[in-house]
């Protein structure tokens, strides 16, 4: 999992568009070293535009969770975010490694 900021502090929405960039721009040098990034903004957004903008809070959270329970390692990036922090937790709690460099993450 590739974990980072969002709409953390409120961000507008062209700060999301270049956070989501950053998130999708590190999954994609997480795949060319053979594994499958996942982002729990990716599976929430698209429910999220369909249910309603006012349904952000009811989605986000529980499925970037939900998606966290089920990967194996997870790659932090980028600055404040009290739901990349969410997920991070939840990896340490299952002692799984929590990366923080892309080059801490061996080859698939």
């Amino acid at each position: 999992m590739v974990a980072g900021p969002y709409s953390s502090g409120n961000a507008d929405a062209a700060q999301r568009a270049a956070n989501l960039r950053v998130l999708n721009e590190t999954a994609l040098l997480v795949f060319r070293r053979g594994h499958i990034p996942l982002i729990g903004v990716n599976a929430a957004l698209p429910l999220i535009e369909i249910a309603g903008e006012a349904s952000f809070s009811d989605i986000m959270m529980p499925v970037s969770l939900a998606l966290a329970e089920r990967c194996d390692a997870c790659l932090r990036v980028g600055g404040p975010s009290r739901g990349a922090d969410e997920e991070v937790e939840r990896f340490r709690n299952r002692g799984l490694p929590v990366f923080t460099s892309l080059d801490e993450i061996p080859a698939a």
